[in-house]
């Protein structure tokens, strides 16, 4: 049997980083908006209905994280996803919790229907 090597606690904290960026219900949102393809911060601001400061707060933690991407045009920054891998993250996260509450929903039904018997 092999045993596993100790992770080093800076690995181990870069990726409680990176998911901890995504467990804001705000920067999945903005993810979720940003699917489609770059969007200016005052576009973000309109579909979340939401501050501006709060949208840039987001987008700069995102951004710090490697997940976006930011240009400039004249005054406006638009934002991009700059790791696609992300969406296959959230559509696995996704996935399985469906899974859950399909199972959930199934209980719930036999439930229901073993009462009535």
């Amino acid at each position: 049997m092999k045993i596993a090597k100790p992770v080093p606690h800076e690995v181990v904290q870069q990726v409680a980083d990176y998911f901890s960026v995504l467990g804001e219900p705000m920067r999945l949102r903005i993810l979720n908006l940003l699917r489609d393809g770059e969007k200016c911060v005052q576009d973000l601001v309109e579909a979340t209905d939401t501050s501006q400061a709060n949208v840039s707060k987001h987008l700069k933690v995102m951004l710090q994280a490697g997940i976006l991407t930011r240009r400039t045009k004249g005054t406006l920054a638009y934002y991009a996803v700059e790791d696609e891998l992300i969406f296959e993250l959230c559509n696995l996260v996704c996935d399985r919790l469906a899974s859950r509450i399909e199972q959930q929903a199934r209980h719930f039904r036999d439930f229901t229907l073993a009462s009535k018997r």
